[in-house]
């Protein structure tokens, strides 16, 4: 179980109670498939991905981004066990749709995440190694660099490290059936 600390926990709630689902994962979700274009493979039916101008106009993104952040949600409101929030999920993402789990992984943005994941690596046990999780990622750090920009100047270092704390939690969860 990952131990949270009262800031952290304030944090994320605070962050997830200030975004727009729709606009922010729009914006994460067409950020990721322009920066990442291999990842349009999972999104054959989503129509026209061609470019940056069709994926960020492109109706069917900015739903599944919004989907994606109500997913989220599920995880801020259970953050005292989010790796059973996620088992099915990560069933369907593992079985089901074959999601290739290096698209799952989280990046450490900051130095100061290091301090962090002391902490949450009793979440990743018997799934995820540490060293996996700090390979390169792909909608984490989207996601983050999309509330970044929403959030400005309060997007401090300390907020950033319970932000990027928390999406490790959630894609150790989702990857651990990969393993």
């Amino acid at each position: 179980m990952v131990e949270w600390t009262e800031f952290e926990r304030n944090t994320i709630q605070s962050i997830f109670a200030n975004l727009n689902y729709e606009v922010t994962g729009a914006k994460a979700l067409a950020r990721c498939l322009v920066v990442y274009p291999w990842t349009q493979r999972y999104f054959a039916n989503f129509g026209n991905l061609y470019n940056a101008a069709a994926i960020m106009g492109n109706p069917k993104v900015a739903a599944h981004g919004t989907v994606v952040l109500h997913g989220l949600d599920r995880a801020v409101k259970n953050m005292d066990n989010i790796k059973a929030t996620y088992a099915e999920l990560s069933v369907l993402h593992s079985e089901k749709l074959h999601v290739d789990p290096d698209n799952f992984k989280v990046r450490l943005l900051s130095p100061t995440f290091t301090t962090c994941m002391q902490s949450c690596v009793c979440v990743v046990e018997q799934s995820c190694d540490v060293m996996s999780l700090l390979d390169p990622q792909l909608l984490a750090d989207c996601l983050t660099i999309v509330v970044a920009a929403q959030m400005g100047a309060a997007f401090t270092a300390e907020v950033q490290a319970a932000f990027q704390k928390f999406l490790a939690v959630v894609v150790s969860s989702l990857c651990r059936q990969y393993h």
